[in-house]
C-alpha cells in the first residue's frame, strides 16, 4: 500500500449507499479494483453496514467524494489511519468495524504491510517503516510482533544515525527506543523472542542489569536450544565479570549525560572491586577521553585492550580502538592513532566515524588525496554527511 504524503493527504468520511449493504470477498478475489457489495463469499463474518460511514484517505488536492470511483488502496489506508490514531473523533465500536472491514477485504494484510515496512527500514527509509508499523498496531493493538518489529526498526534507524557520526540525532533515538523495548517487555504473557531481542538492546545499550533480567525471563520460555545457549553465555559473562554492579551503570549513564566528573567516581569506585574487567578501563577512559585528558585517557584505553577488550563484540571493539585513536591523535602520535583506526576499521568496515577520522588524520600528515578518497567513501555511505563535505573541500 503505498503511503500518502503525510503533511497534505487529509481523512474524509463518506456515506455509505444502502445499495451496498452486504457481505464481501477479498480483494485478490474482486473483479474490479472498487468497492462493491453484497453477492460474494467473505473472507470473514463480515457485513457492509451503511449506517457507519467509511474515512477514505485523499491526496493533496483530490475531491474524488465518490464512492464508485474510489480505490480500495483509498479506502483501506483511510481506515487504517483512523485506526491507528486511537479511534479519536469518531464514535464507540467504528474502530473495530474498521479492524474487521480491512481484514475482511485483506486478510493477507498483516503479513504485506510487515514485509514492506521491514523491506523499507533495510533500505533505510525509516520515516516510512515506522509509518507502516503505527498503521499495524492499529490494527493489531497488542501484537508482539508488530511491537517487536517497530522496535528494532527504531533501534535500526539509531545504529543507522550513530555509524554516521551523528551523535545528537542517535542519543535524540534513545528515549523512544527505550519507550518501544518497554512496550515489549510489559507484554503479558512475556514475548519469548522479544525478551531475547530487548537483551540484545540492553547490552548495547550498556544497561547489563536489565540485559541480565531479559536473558533469565527469556531462559524459561526459550524454544531455540542455540538461543537458549546464548542467552546463559551472557549472563554468565555479566555475572563473572560484575558488569550488573550499580556502580558500573551509574558511571556509564552519568558520563552519556555528560556528568563525566561524576561518572569517574563511579568508575574509580567500580575499578577498585574489578580491576580485570575491562570494561571498566573503556568507560574510564571514555570519560577522560570527554574531559580531554588525552594521556591518561589513552592509558586507560590501552588497559582495556590489554585485558581483550578487542577481542569480543565487533563494534566494542571498533569502538575502543577509535576512542584511543582519538587520545593519540590529540597526542601528535599520528602514526598510533592510524594503527589504531585501521585496527577500528577492520573490526567495522562500514562506520563512518572511523572513516571520516581516517581522512582528518590522513590531512594532518598532509596526504590530502588520500583524505579525499576517504571522505568520498564517507559520502557513498551517508551523502548528506556535513563533516565529509566540509573536510572534501579541504583536501
Amino acid at each position: 500500500m503505498k503511503a500518502p504524503d503525510r503533511e497534505e493527504s487529509r481523512i474524509v468520511f463518506l456515506e455509505v449507499p444502502e445499495s451496498l449493504r452486504g457481505r464481501i470477498e477479498p480483494l485478490s478475489h474482486t473483479a474490479h479494483g472498487h468497492p462493491s457489495g453484497g453477492g460474494h463469499e467473505p473472507a470473514e463474518e463480515f457485513s457492509i453496514d451503511p449506517a457507519i460511514p467509511i474515512p477514505v484517505e485523499l491526496p493533496p488536492g483530490d475531491e474524488g467524494l465518490n464512492l464508485e470511483t474510489l480505490s480500495w488502496e483509498q479506502i483501506l489506508a483511510g481506515m487504517i489511519k483512523v485506526a491507528a490514531a486511537g479511534g479519536a473523533g469518531v464514535q464507540p465500536g467504528w474502530i473495530d468495524y474498521y479492524r474487521r472491514f480491512v481484514l475482511a477485504v485483506k486478510p493477507e494484510i498483516r503479513r504485506e504491510l510487515t514485509e514492506a515496512a521491514i523491506l523499507k527500514a533495510k533500505n533505510g527509509d525509516f520515516d516510512l517503516a515506522l509509518e507502516i508499523f503505527t498503521g499495524l498496531e492499529g490494527l493489531f493493538p497488542g501484537s508482539p510482533t508488530v511491537l517487536l518489529n517497530r522496535a528494532l526498526a527504531l533501534e535500526d534507524r539509531a545504529a543507522v544515525r550513530d555509524r554516521a557520526g551523528r551523535e545528537p540525532a542517535a542519543e535524540a533515538d534513545t528515549p523512544e527506543l527505550r519507550r518501544a523495548w518497554e512496550r515489549v517487555l510489559a507484554l503479558d504473557p512475556p514475548f519469548a523472542n522479544g525478551l531475547f531481542n530487548a537483551g540484545f538492546f540492553y547490552l548495547r545499550e550498556r544497561d547489563y542489569r536489565m540485559a541480565r533480567e531479559c536473558f533469565s525471563q527469556y531462559l524459561p520460555l526459550a524454544d531455540d536450544p542455540d538461543k537458549k545457549d546464548e542467552a546463559e553465555s551472557i549472563i554468565r559473562e555479566i555475572t563473572g565479570k560484575a558488569l550488573d554492579d550499580e556502580a558500573f551503570r551509574e558511571a556509564w549513564e552519568r558520563i552519556l549525560a555528560g556528568d563525566e566528573q561524576e561518572g569517574l567516581d563511579f568508575i574509580r569506585d567500580f575499578l577498585e572491586r574489578h580491576p580485570e574487567v575491562w570494561n571498566g578501563w573503556f568507560v574510564l577512559g571514555w570519560a577522560l577521553r570527554r574531559l580531554d585528558r588525552w594521556a591518561d585517557g589513552a592509558a586507560a584505553l590501552r588497559k582495556a585492550l590489554e585485558l581483550g577488550g578487542n577481542k569480543g563484540d565487533a563494534a566494542q571493539a571498533a569502538d575502543l580502538h577509535n576512542e584511543l585513536a582519538i587520545c593519540l591523535m590529540e597526542q601528535n602520535d599520528l602514526p598510533g592513532a592510524r594503527k589504531e583506526l585501521e585496527a577500528a576499521l577492520r573490526s567495522d568496515p562500514e562506520n563512518i566515524k572511523i572513516i571520516s577520522n581516517l581522512g582528518v588524520l590522513a590531512l594532518k600528515i598532509g596526504r590530502n588525496s588520500e583524505a579525499a578518497g576517504f571522505f568520498r567513501t564517507v559520502l557513498e555511505l551517508s551523502p548528506d554527511d556535513p563533516v565529509a563535505r566540509k573536510y572534501l573541500v579541504k583536501s
